[in-house]
């Protein structure tokens, strides 16, 4: 059964990103997770701070913050090796893999290194595979942002609802469930069902009319994957994130409802969200 075999029940529908946007769970998982098990799988100790700083910056705190992980992974192994902390054998196969593929996904990765010799192919399957390990080994605490449960429950009256996130499907069904945001949606597509680009593109194939359909996020990425098939696109903004959720339940999503989600508005959202993160 495909991600997206569901009925479409409502004339609007609105797609959620997970990591940093739903979930209050970015930054921990790049701090204590994706950062070190890069440094660990690479040989990059001896550059511990200057590493992680790299790292944070490109999933973080700048226009590639929400990459997927793999892009993430590759523009951090170029950097790394620009300044000279290491010299990655194997490193154009795994870059232009993450420029051409369409899928990046472990199972995805899989495939291609079992008929590479890339040995940053393989180590990149691996990093993917520990940081999995240690997101799940992770203390239990984990939780939504202020404001989610109660604005999407409301939403899902009114429009439906599915995540869009470029997380593993497994983290974001246990967490989705864990909290009681999976109730409220038709389906979680995650990185397995392919870009959020993609993931938007099929949605529209439903039924809804571009200007129903409203993608929130908090990255440049959803930003760019709503663009991309000319539909809405709200922010959810770094560091404030409870009052931007508040502000969708009480300002923009009655917007969407009743048409008035025009494009000043619009403008007006993506100006605020570039100048939070500094773009």
């Amino acid at each position: 059964m495909s991600d997206f075999d569901f009925k479409k029940t409502k004339d609007v529908i609105v797609c959620i990103d997970s990591d940093g946007c739903a979930m209050d769970t970015m930054e921990v998982k790049h701090r204590e997770c994706f950062g070190p098990q890069w440094i660990a799988t690479y040989g990059l100790s001896d550059h511990f701070e200057e590493c992680m700083e790299l790292w944070l910056s490109i999933n973080l705190y700048s226009g590639t913050r929400g990459i997927n992980r793999f892009k993430g992974l590759a523009l951090a192994l170029t950097e790394a090796e620009q300044r000279g902390y290491c010299v990655t054998e194997g490193l154009d196969e795994f870059v232009q893999w993450t420029k051409e593929a369409g899928e990046l996904s472990n199972p995805a990765l899989l495939a291609l290194a079992q008929k590479s010799e890339s040995p940053c192919v393989e180590k990149a399957l691996l990093w993917s595979i520990r940081t999995n390990r240690a997101i799940f080994s992770l203390p239990q605490e984990d939780k939504p942002f202020f404001h989610v449960k109660e604005t999407m429950d409301e939403m899902a009256k009114e429009a439906d609802l599915v995540a869009v996130s470029s997380a593993n499907r497994e983290a974001v069904e246990t967490e989705w469930s864990k909290h009681g945001l999976k109730a409220a949606c038709k389906a979680l597509l995650t990185q397995e069902a392919g870009s959020k680009a993609f993931c938007i593109g099929e949605l529209r194939k439903k039924g809804y009319a571009p200007n129903r359909i409203l993608m929130v996020g908090d990255a440049p990425g959803d930003r760019d994957a709503a663009a991309k098939n000319g539909v809405l696109f709200y922010p959810i903004l770094v560091g404030k994130e409870d009052k931007s959720w508040k502000r969708l339940f009480e300002e923009a999503f009655p917007r969407l409802l009743s048409g008035q989600f025009d494009d000043v508005y619009q403008r007006q959202l993506i100006m605020d969200f570039d100048k939070n993160l500094g773009e």
